[in-house]
């Protein structure tokens, strides 16, 4: 049996422009997978972590304890 995780609690209210193009396609996916528009994104934006070249560009910040604590990432185990 596995166990129901719980959803992140941690959310924030954002405001952004998005192309109408955009804002289709996250609603046509979201209907298409059963996920919220909101979970899509999460999602998605997560993804951005698989970045090698964005995971550099952190490793290589001089201060990048703020960034590692914020984006919830351990610089042992990398993005």
């Amino acid at each position: 049996m596995e166990f129901i995780k719980p959803k992140k609690h941690k959310t924030k209210k954002s405001e952004w422009l998005l192309s109408e193009r955009a804002l289709n396609i996250v609603k046509y996916y979201a209907e298409y997978t059963g996920y919220t528009e909101d979970e899509v994104l999460e999602k998605f934006l997560t993804n951005i972590l698989l970045d090698k070249e964005f995971e550099k560009w952190i490793n290589n910040k001089r201060n990048n304890k703020r960034i590692l604590k914020d984006l919830e990432l351990d610089l042992v185990d990398g993005l």
